[in-house]
């Protein structure tokens, strides 16, 4: 699953120069599908999935998940959430990034921040003999202070030879309930926030996700292993770490 999870990593760092204005979500799916099948063994683990018919879920400000691409073209301001899913030799790995369209204004970046900020809060709750709650808790205790909704109707989930396994993985909860933390237990970890209400509505492609206010939407989300020292991040690498990415000290803060 960590190579399954490279992969997806490497395709991140490769894909950002593409996220400009002008390009379409179409160009961007394409790219992800010849990437990932570049690898040996890998397939992108959403075509088909369930019927989607892309191997890559682009979703554009409002849209919170499961956007199919398209030919339309991204703008400057807009930000864009890339969520892939790999199948390698049988396992499987599943991440999420928010990317900016060139320059993005103050709500955008605040946005993106808390939620790359829960990402964090969540992955280092996940503790064996911790419960699945204390993940969607600390999520809580993250975004709190933000003001920025959660989509309570979203979670993450279980995965391992499917890319959508029990448990499901809430991003709400309360400290030592739900399912036990176990070692050798992987989840996919994602927070989604937004800028307005916490409820979404589905469109009549019967995919896409939005904010029922189409207010901003950003998500994040890694492949996680529970482990005896700790959670381990499977989708983790360059883009994860690198200074070129957003500079989380540089966004601006809520006064």
């Amino acid at each position: 699953m960590a190579r399954a999870g490279a992969i997806i990593s490497s395709l991140f760092a490769e894909i950002e120069p593409l996220v400009r204005p002008g390009a379409s979500t179409a160009e961007l799916d394409r790219f992800v599908d010849d990437f990932v099948r570049s690898h040996r063994g890998a397939v992108p683990a959403f075509k088909g999935l369930y019927g989607f018919p892309a191997s890559a879920c682009v979703s554009v400000d409002e849209e919170v998940v499961h956007g199919i691409p398209s030919e339309r073209m991204l703008r400057e301001g807009e930000i864009v959430t890339i969520d892939i899913g790999v199948r390698r030799r049988s396992w499987c790995a599943d991440s999420a990034y928010t990317f900016p369209v060139g320059e993005v204004g103050r709500e955008a970046a605040l946005l993106m921040k808390a939620t790359y900020g829960a990402l964090g809060a969540a992955v280092a709750a996940a503790m064996p003999g911790g419960h699945v709650g204390d993940i969607g808790a600390a999520v809580v205790e993250w975004v709190r202070p933000t003001g920025h909704a959660i989509f309570r109707d979203l979670v993450g989930h279980g995965i391992g030879r499917s890319i959508h396994e029990e448990p499901q993985v809430p991003n709400l909860g309360e400290r030592g309930e739900g399912v036990r933390l176990e070692v050798g237990m992987v989840l996919a970890i994602e927070p989604m926030l937004g800028t307005g209400t916490h409820e979404i509505r589905t469109l009549s492609d019967d995919w896409t996700v939005v904010t029922a206010d189409r207010s901003l939407s950003a998500h994040f989300e890694h492949t996680v292993a529970v482990t005896a020292e700790g959670p381990l991040v499977l989708t983790g690498g360059a883009i994860w770490g690198d200074a070129k990415r957003q500079d989380r000290e540089s966004l601006p803060t809520r006064d």
